[in-house]
């Protein structure tokens, strides 16, 4: 147990931030989950709609550090594939 001041006060941050970064890659799953349920319907329409919006929400998590800015790129990239060949 953190037994200083600096101690506890950064024990305090961690804890925020680590609800914040679960919020965050909850989001990103979500996101991923969306995405895929749109395309095994085989919803072309509708997945190519909410293409812009997965890639918007993976940058932004990707912006934060979360997850690399390659991964949220490679995410896309396949999406986008599976979208093209439906």
């Amino acid at each position: 147990m953190a037994n200083t001041k600096s101690a506890i006060k950064t024990n305090r941050r961690i804890l925020r931030q680590t609800k914040v970064n679960k919020s965050r890659k909850s989001r990103f799953r979500n996101a991923i989950k969306n995405i895929n349920l749109l395309i095994e319907k085989k919803d072309k329409k509708a997945a190519l709609e909410y293409l812009p919006k997965l890639n918007s929400e993976l940058m932004k998590i990707a912006k934060t550090g979360l997850i690399k800015k390659q991964n949220a790129s490679r995410n896309v990239s396949r999406i986008t594939k599976r979208i093209n060949a439906l």
